[in-house]
């Protein structure tokens, strides 16, 4: 028998909120792409338009150091909100260019100019002050036709690295994986009310919603090799995306840091589904690393999955071909991931460690068993 949650309120459910339902784990409304007219933080659209061509140059960062970024002085409120995103997103941006530029060692300082902007806006999104998913990815797009889908074909970036479109297409694909995670969500949802309601006996039609949703995210993400070089990959732009090791934040009264960078490992999706059909993944050095990650997540994205984490165990027999049919769902998205990982990244280098610093292909493979192994 399934246990009853304990009494929640919707008003109280990060789950329960309609956003999810309706747009997954992006923002509540488009992106913002510029800053309004006569913003004092315009300047920074112009220098993320220019970022992809400034970046062939070798002097780029004795630009990056003359820039002079202002400092974000707004309240946080529903009307701010995307402005702040998009100005993480920019000065993001800056800062992993000037630590990672192509051609160059790896910078060991972050200048002032940019460290204190970023720094500010981090702790404003309470999150580490490095550009990670999200800014890369769920704020970080736009539609061409306002009432198409969020789909491959009607959206493009607001940001890149590169000139080459292969990078769009990178993060792109993500962005519709991410906007399908919306059915999801509401299936969830609706699950959770059913245990709210002690009305859980059959959840089949719900998982079978999950199961069909993840089925489209898999076919999302074969699309890769479509518009997108696994040499150019690598060489590219992946390097202005890894983590930051033992850099100093000038201006900061603190040591030099080692922040993850933007990997997949901080999307919302997976880790949601992990803790909604409780797969207990073996504790490890992996798996630690993989609840760091959180920390790079929008927080009330981390209150979801915790909320989703508390809920109780669903794994019964009543519904054992739609539960394994959405454990089989999640392996297939595992075991493409893994093979894009081989093909994009491990045939080009013998460093096991990731963009987020992690030893991806073990970790992956460690995530993919598990899975398979918690079938009924």
């Amino acid at each position: 028998m399934v246990q009853q949650l304990p009494t929640i309120t919707i008003q109280e459910s990060e789950l329960l909120k309609p956003t999810y339902a309706r747009r997954g784990f992006l923002p509540e409304t488009d992106p913002l792409a510029a800053f309004p007219s006569g913003s004092p933080y315009a300047a920074l659209d112009e220098i993320g338009r220019d970022l992809t061509s400034l970046l062939y140059d070798k002097g780029f960062r004795i630009y990056a150091r003359a820039l002079r970024i202002p400092k974000w002085e707004e309240p946080i409120s529903e009307m701010t909100l995307p402005q702040l995103r998009l100005y993480y997103v920019r000065v993001g941006f800056l800062a992993s260019a000037y630590v990672n530029q192509v051609g160059q060692e790896p910078a060991t300082s972050l200048p002032r100019n940019l460290a204190e902007p970023l720094t500010n806006a981090a702790k404003r999104l309470r999150r580490p002050p490095i550009l990670s998913y999200d800014g890369y990815a769920l704020y970080n797009w736009k539609r061409f036709r306002k009432d198409g889908p969020i789909a491959l074909g009607n959206i493009d970036t607001i940001q890149n690295f590169v000139h080459l479109y292969d990078e769009h297409w990178f993060i792109l694909v993500h962005v519709e994986i991410e906007a399908i995670a919306a059915d999801i969500l509401r299936a969830i949802a609706t699950i959770k009310r059913r245990l709210m309601d002690d009305n859980a006996a059959d959840l089949s039609a719900d998982l079978w919603r999950i199961e069909k949703a993840m089925r489209r995210q898999v076919a999302v993400l074969k699309r890769i090799p479509e518009h997108m070089d696994s040499k150019l990959y690598y060489k590219t732009f992946r390097p202005y995306i890894r983590f930051f090791e033992n850099v100093t934040y000038e201006g900061a009264d603190q040591p030099p840091a080692h922040f993850r960078g933007e990997t997949g490992a901080q999307s919302s999706i997976m880790p949601t589904l992990v803790a909604l059909m409780k797969i207990p993944h073996q504790r490890s050095v992996l798996t630690d690393h993989l609840v760091d990650m959180r920390r790079y997540m929008p927080a009330k994205h981390r209150a979801l999955i915790e909320e989703v984490e508390a809920m109780p165990d669903i794994r019964s027999s009543m519904h054992k071909e739609a539960y394994n049919a959405v454990l089989e769902a999640m392996a297939a998205f595992r075991r493409v991931h893994y093979s894009w990982a081989q093909e994009y990244i491990n045939r080009w280098t013998d460093d096991p460690r990731g963009t987020g610093g992690t030893p991806y292909m073990q970790w992956l493979r460690q995530m993919l068993d598990e899975t398979e192994a918690h079938s009924l």
